[in-house]
């Protein structure tokens, strides 16, 4: 008893440390506001589901029946079990499905009613959806995702009371676990600014250049923009045209330099290439007005000139990730606009250029939601890191949201060390003029895909882009759908490979080919629907890794002598991984 006193005094005390650190927020009336503009959206966008399916009252009337025949079959075999029959559930539990995995969940009736019934519900609320007559695309898409945002929230595997593992944990602990909990949620909170910022890795598990990012290289230009690396050679000859990579600004580079066994930079270098790669800057209120063209111009453009004073080579490939790709591509249609021949072949890794089905991050941009965005990045400059990362935690709330909410504040557990995590908790920020054109021109308006995108005077024309493309998007991508990276593809003037990964937008594409993970779909350019081009392809086993470094060495297979970093034209500043991507959001 002097335990569970003891812990709850605990409670108490932690608790108004959770409320301190949760109005700790530089505008609480900010995220009120985001909270009541997201609120709204929710219930204008299921109320056009009811609104769809009232149109048809019969046929509402069948679905309705369809959820309490289910329930009442499921509170019957409740009745069987607990009078001693042996009964099978309804809805079986899914392997596959971990918040169940506990046995209480299928030994106990009174858990297995909870369970049998939250799935029952859920599913029925995800057909509604599905089913809804007359609704335009994205409207069932936002439906689909509150639908799944809400059902998430409710699952009694995050509750106590409801969740016969937790309960289990806190009275064997006489609620320690609880205490521990609300310690790390108000550690947090205090960590985000007064916005949660989920702890999903042990990150003091993981040094850049011990551990991560441990490529060997040297930074070999900076601008306010970014700091541009040249990698050390394992070869004693390499191809003569340098390969320069333009990661994403909304990550940090290093999700292509992981670790050793992970790392697409290593492998790529062993392969005899020459690799550069930008490190974006993690700006401040001070870079408020840098603007996408201006990533483009001193930041690829920039990289260009600076990789022709390193190695003496004018003309390079190029390889872009996610918006990095999005921004190659668009310095590449400006080049082509402007009669310059800097890159002579490009890799886009899971990029749009087409945002017509651009997938759930469609959901949180519409001209209310960019409004109150633009506004609020007006008062700091930038978008917020935690923002950023809780956004595209929201896509896959059971995994990345409610999994470590029931772990850390619940159980009280610490997350074990990931470095994949570890890297995806390691936010940046991003300058407010460029996100604001970003998310205008791309996701809103569509500008690139349109033709209408105009940068220095210069009117933009993917069509014109007429060099050899490597083009690969990943199956499962819920953040750069492989039918919209297909989509895109076909806008290009020039030859273009498509190749599907297995696997999703992180997964699909750093899949190293010691791993013998996954597998990928080639068949040629992209024609036709993404479903028919999948029917006649081929499927092979394993890493894209392979095939992609053939089809690289085949635009230019002349060598010359390994380059090393700092003995060319341009000294070195530091050493790989630089210091910009060591600022913290």
């Amino acid at each position: 008893m002097d335990l569970a006193a003891d812990n709850m005094a605990k409670l108490v005390d932690h608790g108004r440390r959770v409320l301190h650190a949760a109005m700790s927020a530089p505008d609480p009336a900010e995220t009120t506001s985001e909270l009541a503009l997201n609120a709204a959206d929710a219930t204008r966008t299921l109320g056009a589901v009811v609104e769809a399916w009232m149109k048809n009252p019969q046929r509402a009337a069948g679905a309705q029946a369809e959820l309490t025949q289910g329930l009442g079959a499921i509170w019957t075999q409740t009745l069987r079990r607990l009078s001693g029959e042996k009964a099978e559930p309804v809805v079986p539990v899914d392997p596959s499905d971990k918040r169940f995995a506990a046995p209480e969940w299928k030994d106990s009736p009174f858990f297995d009613f909870l369970r049998q019934s939250y799935s029952h519900t859920t599913q029925w609320a995800d057909n509604m959806v599905e089913r809804a007559e007359g609704l335009d695309p994205m409207t069932r898409s936002k439906a689909a995702f509150y639908t799944r945002l809400i059902s998430s929230a409710i699952s009694p595997s995050n509750f106590v009371a409801t969740n016969p593992e937790l309960l289990r944990a806190t009275i064997d602990a006489r609620g320690g676990n609880l205490v521990r909990g609300l310690e790390m949620l108000a550690e947090d909170l205090k960590a985000g600014g007064g916005t949660l910022k989920i702890r999903q890795t042990d990150q003091s598990k993981f040094e850049l250049g011990v551990d991560m990012a441990t490529t060997p290289g040297k930074v070999v230009f900076r601008n306010d923009v970014m700091e541009l690396i040249q990698y050390a050679p394992t070869t004693e000859e390499v191809l003569a045209r340098p390969l320069l990579i333009v990661p994403p600004w909304i990550n940090k580079f290093y999700v292509l330099d992981l670790n050793r066994e992970k790392s697409f930079v290593r492998w790529a270098v062993d392969q005899g290439l020459t690799v550069f790669i930008i490190s974006w800057v993690n700006p401040d209120s001070s870079q408020a007005e840098l603007s996408f063209p201006d990533y483009m111009r001193r930041g690829v453009l920039a990289a260009i000139d600076a990789i022709e004073a390193a190695t003496g080579e004018k003309r390079v490939s190029a390889a872009g990730y996610c918006v990095g790709g999005t921004m190659l591509a668009t310095t590449l249609a400006y080049l082509a606009a402007t009669g310059e021949e800097r890159v002579q072949s490009a890799t886009l890794f899971a990029t749009q250029v087409d945002f017509t089905h651009a997938g759930d991050m469609q959901i949180f941009v519409d001209k209310d939601k960019l409004a109150a965005l633009e506004e609020a990045m007006a008062k700091t400059g930038y978008l917020d890191g935690v923002k950023m990362a809780n956004t595209f935690n929201v896509l896959r709330p059971n995994e990345l949201v409610w999994n470590y909410i029931v772990n850390n504040y619940v159980k009280g557990e610490t997350p074990s060390a990931f470095d994949l995590l570890a890297w995806n908790a390691d936010s940046t920020r991003i300058p407010r003029a460029n996100h604001s054109f970003y998310l205008r021109n791309c996701y809103l308006e569509n500008n690139l895909a349109r033709g209408k995108l105009r940068i220095d005077g210069v009117t933009l024309d993917l069509k014109k882009v007429t060099i050899p493309i490597y083009e690969i998007a990943a199956r499962e991508d819920h953040i750069a759908p492989a039918r919209s990276v297909f989509l895109g593809a076909k806008l290009f003037g020039g030859p273009v490979e498509y190749v599907l990964a297995g696997a999703g937008h992180v997964a699909g594409i750093i899949n190293p080919p010691v791993k013998h993970k996954y597998q990928y779909w080639r068949g040629g350019p992209p024609r036709g629907e993404l479903e028919d081009w999948i029917k006649n392809t081929q499927e092979v086993k394993g890493s894209w890794w392979p095939n992609w470094i053939e089809w690289y060495k085949s635009q230019a297979p002349e060598k010359v002598p390994a380059r090393w970093p700092g003995e060319g034209g341009l000294k070195a500043i530091c050493d790989a991984p630089g210091e910009y991507v060591r600022v913290k959001a």
